[in-house]
């Protein structure tokens, strides 16, 4: 491994769920994926496996996450989950940045500003 590299462990039981998430995108995932992260500098990869998570998009250039949050989330539940998987991930050195799905398809381009400005702020790993 290269200098500084460092692997992100992850549970290989997540793989096929991951490959079938890829298979069957959100609208909005499916938006800033054809329409943004398929084509940005920074290199992203979809429905990651993480820890014991799969996120939604990673950067493992950058350690950013960018996670989008349908309606399952917007409950006591779902806030619980969210916070215990972004204190794991943080655990892990990487960030996570949240939008709605909402936000995507209706605010598209200032999502995709807000994750440019945390790419141009970042650090690299």
């Amino acid at each position: 491994m290269p200098p500084g590299h460092r692997h992100t462990p992850y549970r290989m039981s997540l793989k096929p769920r991951a490959r079938r998430l890829r298979s069957e995108p959100t609208p909005a995932e499916r938006k800033l994926w054809f329409e943004y992260l398929r084509t940005c500098p920074a290199k992203f990869t979809r429905q990651k496996p993480l820890g014991r998570y799969i996120a939604d998009f990673y950067c493992a250039e950058f350690r950013l996450v960018v996670e989008l949050d349908g309606d399952s989330h917007f409950n006591e539940r779902g806030a619980s989950y969210d916070a215990r998987r972004g204190e794991a991930l943080a655990l892990l050195g990487i960030r996570v940045l949240r939008f709605t799905n909402a936000e995507v398809l209706e605010a598209f381009e200032g999502v995709c500003g807000e994750i440019d400005k945390v790419l141009q702020q970042g650090v690299r790993r």
